[in-house]
């Protein structure tokens, strides 16, 4: 027993007798080993900072596995860019439609052009008719052609008693007179065109100031008027311009309307009278933007063009 009491214990690392761990040295060797490696990388950051002593060392590295990592680069790019060539694909499809769509537009915009152009065009030359005529219009445009009534050739306006329109009210067009209005109800107006054959305007040759009465043919494309004057010894000049004499407190007439111009002249054998061929400035047959001349001050529901040729609301 004494021997064996006095034998030396030999313990294992970490682990006393009764098979409990105990605290690691300090010494031991995992905290010198960490404590080698801060050493090593500190070491190896001052080298490559002070004088590029690592230079060769990454070279070299560089030699061995640039080639490797070129290598697995080419044979994963086509999956790696999958997402992207998706991507792409999708914006391609999204820009294809968008240009579709943006080219459809542009091809409008061709077709329309000198639909557009007309109409602005129209426009100015109503703004200007009532500048020269001196007389406030309300813009309207032409929605039905056809007869009414006892009456062959009529137009119908998108605009009625609600604009101030009102029956004996003239109708211009950018290039001269048009007609005259027949009835209304608050939202259209029935116009009767100058070239009905039922249809007398008071006339004027306006190099002689000689009056007489312009009627129609009865011809809407390529119609005429004729123009006998009162004096039956007065001849009208081919090339003059027929404009309206005007009516009693500017109804159904306003004075100063071109009317047409002077073709040819012509005698009659059984009474000796002169008649005047005229061609009416207005192509009936072509009717869009007209103007219905109002007194100033109308109320309307729509803008007006005033005497002075400015758009009042």
């Amino acid at each position: 027993m004494t021997q064996l009491q006095n034998r030396p214990v030999v313990r294992r690392e970490g682990i006393n007798r009764r098979g409990s761990l105990e605290p690691r040295d300090p010494r031991s060797p995992r905290r010198s080993t960490a404590i080698a490696l801060v050493l090593a990388c500190a070491t190896l950051i001052t080298l490559d900072k002070t004088g590029g002593a690592l230079d060769p060392a990454r070279r070299l590295v560089g030699e061995v596995f640039g080639p490797a990592e070129s290598a697995v680069s080419t044979v994963t790019r086509p999956v790696t860019s999958i997402p992207d060539w998706l991507r792409t694909r999708s914006g391609m499809k999204d820009d294809l439609a968008k240009l579709k769509s943006e080219n459809a537009k542009l091809e409008q915009q061709v077709r329309t052009t000198a639909y557009d152009r007309n109409r602005l065009a129209e426009y100015d030359g109503l703004t200007k008719a009532a500048e020269n005529i001196g007389y406030a219009v309300v813009p309207t445009h032409v929605v039905a052609l056809g007869a009414a009534q006892s009456f062959h050739r009529t137009a119908t306006i998108d605009a009625g008693s609600a604009s101030g329109i009102k029956p004996d009210m003239t109708v211009v067009a950018a290039q001269g007179l048009v007609g005259r209005v027949l009835r209304v109800t608050s939202t259209t107006a029935t116009v009767l065109l100058i070239v009905d054959g039922d249809s007398t305007v008071g006339g004027r040759a306006s190099s002689s100031m000689k009056v007489g009465f312009v009627r129609g043919d009865g011809q809407l494309d390529g119609g005429s008027l004729e123009l006998q004057l009162i004096d039956q010894n007065a001849t009208p000049a081919t090339g003059d311009t027929v404009v309206t004499w005007g009516s009693t407190k500017d109804a159904p007439y306003v004075s100063g309307v071109p009317i047409g111009q002077v073709t040819s002249v012509y005698s009659s054998v059984r009474d000796s009278s002169k008649t005047a061929a005229v061609q009416p400035y207005v192509d009936f047959g072509a009717l869009d933007l007209v103007g219905v001349v109002v007194p100033s001050g109308t109320k309307s529901d729509r803008a007006i063009i005033d005497a002075d040729g400015k758009l009042k609301p």
